[in-house]
């Protein structure tokens, strides 16, 4: 499924870095969904959940597939929680910056956490790596089948 883009159906920029066109700061990745960094974080640790298939509108997702989503979402949380040790993980969908359903996890100590006004822009990608092989290397032993450095098929 592709976006509508000045008249053209195009991949969005999340198919393109699931298909591995583009980079990314990978976590996860199972037969669903994937998990990566924002690359405009609110705050350190900040990851994406997106499903595999492009659907703009969560509500549009089946429902076992909204599950899912949001039972990769408490894994990535859970990991965020041991690695950068916040008073909670927030998670948001709001679905205006890119026509792919994602779930912000982000760890917060505050609801000031939560504003979209606090994303930076200016990120250093190697500070970005160092967060995500944080959160990788914290989510549990019975889920490492699914951690992945890359979305690039070898």
């Amino acid at each position: 499924m592709c976006s509508k883009w000045k008249g053209l159906y195009v991949a969005s920029v999340f198919t393109e870095i699931i298909n591995g066109n583009l980079p990314a700061h990978a976590i996860w990745r199972d037969e669903e969904c994937v998990s990566f960094l924002s690359i405009n974080p609110i705050s350190n640790g900040h990851c994406l959940v997106v499903p595999i298939d492009e659907v703009d509108h969560w509500v549009d997702l089946p429902s076992d597939k909204v599950g899912h989503l949001l039972e990769v979402a408490s894994i990535i949380g859970q990991s965020q929680m041991r690695a950068f040790n916040p008073n909670r993980i927030g998670q948001m969908i709001a679905g205006f910056e890119v026509p792919h359903t994602h779930l912000h996890v982000l760890p917060i100590n505050d609801m000031a956490d939560l504003d979209f006004r606090n994303a930076t822009s200016n990120v250093d990608h190697r500070q970005l790596a160092e967060y995500a092989k944080l959160i990788r290397n914290n989510i549990h032993a019975s889920r490492l089948d699914n951690v992945v450095e890359s979305f690039v098929i070898q």
